[in-house]
């Protein structure tokens, strides 16, 4: 695994391997391959000025931007272990994490999508008892925040502050910090919520990291000359690793859009001829049916890849047809698995990519299990199981949990439904978590049902998928009110988008006498879903 390198030594390769390429366009901003190496060898500089030691976990939270990707690449050149944070995350949810992971460092944009994420993060983190001299109370671990923009409160630092105090730190240092490295050390921890609602970190490494994607970049075809939108939030698997890593290793153009709007996208397809737009199949969908599509000139794009939900047979049909992307490809992937477990390949049939998440990847292996852990025949359900380099060193300080999900021989129980065919395709059809998939988000029920259960209305609550013709699914909650409360929907949806990211806002909400459990007390969603 070492022989894959470390991500800093991709960011210094690609510095010199690709000097004169445009490497990131943020509006009027343009910086290329080598620009982007000294930006990021400067934000090390600075993390080592501040203190920040091999394997400190360093926090972003922030939309897609050249800022979060020099911050991220700084950090993790200074031997820090990157923790990206939902930007969809309230304050009490992004303190969690920060808490769960002990984060040392965070970086945090201004205002965004008119949120104050300082002020939502004080109100969370600003009080309680501190065991030092912490900008947040709550967070004792948290010895510093850094403003992605020029202000800052005065217990902060702003970004300009904060490079400029790495400026006294020699350059040999800041490249011996990067060359002390192997790919066996942890690159980054993804937190991902699980049936219990608990969120749990992934640790991943470097190698894992490199090797996952350069196959990643190998199969979706990427290449120098592309120019890569990237809508997917740097915060995701599917934003950083498949966006930002993939690109680096191809010496592709990056051109980053904080907040997904088509006519945004159209408009950077137009004026920066991308050639390639990953995404999940609702963004898509919304480009095919923007009533202005073909007033902008989409005639660069050539690569599309999808995934994250049910790509339906038509969408890849009308994406060669109208907007002739020559190659459309669908990949199934967990964070627990780095991401990426299975892909289709360039020359499969429409079919296979609307019907199929594709083969594994080489290295890797996928199996499907019956309850009792036996493989069953092509074309038989059961629970997806992976094996190879791509699978988690674990969950981070939650070794029941990691021996809950991986095998003592190294199968990693994704906790999905799928059936494999007899070439190898897998089709994922349930599943077991009662996750579902909000416009490419996961959402995890049992978290949900646990921020709904404070509410003081609520006696007792469960959430369920259901379908939805622009987001593929959404949450309905079905609740049970406390004696003598008169709580409308109305009022609790209301209440639940002051309280947790919108993609895990129920919808709608269903109030019932009683929930339906069987004789041992759980509770059947079967039933639910029925209604």
């Amino acid at each position: 695994m070492d022989d894959w390198g470390t991500i800093p030594e991709l960011v210094r390769a690609s510095a010199e391997r690709y000097a004169d390429t445009e490497a990131v366009v943020e509006g009027r901003t343009r910086i290329t391959y080598a620009e982007l190496g000294a930006r990021v060898e400067r934000a090390a500089a600075a993390c080592l000025a501040g203190g920040v030691e091999v394997g400190d976990r360093v926090a972003v939270w922030a939309p897609n931007s050249l800022d979060w990707i020099v911050a991220a690449l700084g950090a993790v050149s200074a031997g820090a272990v990157l923790v990206p944070l939902n930007t969809r995350f309230k304050g009490a949810e992004a303190a969690d994490v920060l808490r769960r992971s002990g984060a040392r460092l965070l970086f945090v944009t201004g205002t965004f999508l008119g949120t104050s994420y300082v002020a939502s993060l004080r109100r969370a983190a600003g009080a309680g008892a501190a065991d030092g001299p912490a900008p947040l109370p709550g967070l004792p671990a948290l010895e510093r925040v850094v403003v992605l923009a020029p202000d800052a409160p005065p217990d902060f630092a702003t970004w300009k502050d904060f490079l400029a105090a790495g400026e006294g730190v020699p350059a040999c240092e800041v490249r011996a910090r990067a060359d002390g490295l192997s790919g066996c050390d942890v690159s980054d921890l993804v937190f991902t919520s699980g049936t219990t609602g608990r969120p749990k970190g992934v640790v991943i490494t470097h190698a894992q990291t490199l090797r996952a994607y350069e196959i990643w970049a190998d199969l979706a075809g990427l290449r120098t000359t592309d120019r890569y939108l990237i809508v997917n939030p740097f915060f995701h698997t599917f934003g950083y690793k498949a966006g930002v890593i993939a690109c680096l290793l191809r010496g592709a153009t990056m051109v980053p859009q904080p907040v997904f709007d088509v006519d945004t996208v159209l408009a950077n397809i137009a004026a920066e001829r991308i050639s390639v737009l990953p995404g999940p199949p609702t963004l898509h969908q919304a480009l095919l049916d923007h009533p202005a599509r073909d007033a902008h000139d989409l005639s660069a794009l050539r690569l599309v890849v999808t995934g994250a939900a049910v790509v339906p047979l038509r969408l890849v049909e009308r994406l060669r047809a109208e907007l002739g992307i020559g190659t459309v490809l669908t990949a199934y992937g967990l964070s627990e698995a780095s991401g990426i477990v299975t892909m289709c390949r360039p020359g499969d049939d429409p079919s296979v990519i609307a019907s199929t998440s594709g083969r594994a990847i080489p290295g890797t292996w996928v199996r499907v299990v019956d309850a009792s852990g036996v493989p069953v025949p092509a074309g038989v359900a059961g629970e997806v199981l992976v094996r190879g380099f791509n699978v988690m060193r674990g969950y981070y300080a939650d070794p029941a949990a990691t021996a809950e999900s991986v095998t003592p021989d190294g199968w990693l129980r994704t906790g999905d439904v799928g059936v494999l065919d007899a070439a190898g395709n897998l089709r994922i059809t349930d599943r077991i978590k009662d996750m579902f998939i909000v416009g490419g988000f996961n959402a995890y029920p049992a978290e949900i049902e646990q921020l709904l259960g404070v509410h003081p209305d609520v006696a007792d609550v469960a959430v369920v998928g259901v379908p939805d013709a622009r987001l593929g699914e959404v949450g309905k909650a079905f609740v049970v009110r406390r004696p003598g409360s008169v709580l409308t929907a109305d009022d609790l949806i209301a209440w639940a988008r002051r309280e947790m990211a919108n993609y895990k806002v129920p919808r709608t909400v269903e109030f019932l006498p009683a929930l339906p459990r069987n004789a041992g007390g759980k509770l059947m969603k079967g039933k639910l879903r029925g209604h």
